[in-house]
């Protein structure tokens, strides 16, 4: 349903930003923690260099900040507000949904990070 060559489905599907044809990482599944953050060295479509520069995912940890504080606070919201848990159980529930969620966050946020620098490229796509 996402529409190619948009940066949402390069972000969501964690497929190469300039061609959208690809995978980036080595294991689609993000809870195989032993393969996480193994990434192709390139693209084998469009051949663009996923780490562009010495260290360059080490930005994505501060996108990974803002997405587990968004999570925090929904997880908030849902659990004291709409389901009304005290507060200890809410915070019991933003940390357990961070660690679920942990896996997710750090590949979405590599995802951003990189859609932030590279866009699609349709004649690279074919």
């Amino acid at each position: 349903m996402l529409k190619k060559g948009s940066k949402v489905n390069s972000i969501l599907t964690g497929s190469c930003p300039k061609c959208q044809n690809e995978n980036m990482y080595l294991d689609k599944n993000p809870y195989h923690l032993a393969k996480l953050l193994k990434m192709q060295d390139n693209c084998s479509h469009c051949g663009l260099k996923y780490q562009i520069e010495p260290s360059f995912f080490y930005g994505a940890m501060y996108v990974s900040y803002g997405v587990n504080v968004a999570l925090g606070v929904v997880v908030f919201l849902i659990t004291y507000l709409l389901i009304k848990l005290n507060l200890k159980e809410s915070f019991a529930a933003i940390i357990a949904s961070l660690l679920l969620f942990y896996p997710l966050v750090l590949r979405l946020s590599r995802n951003i990070y990189i859609n932030m620098f590279i866009s699609y490229d349709p004649s690279t796509s074919k």
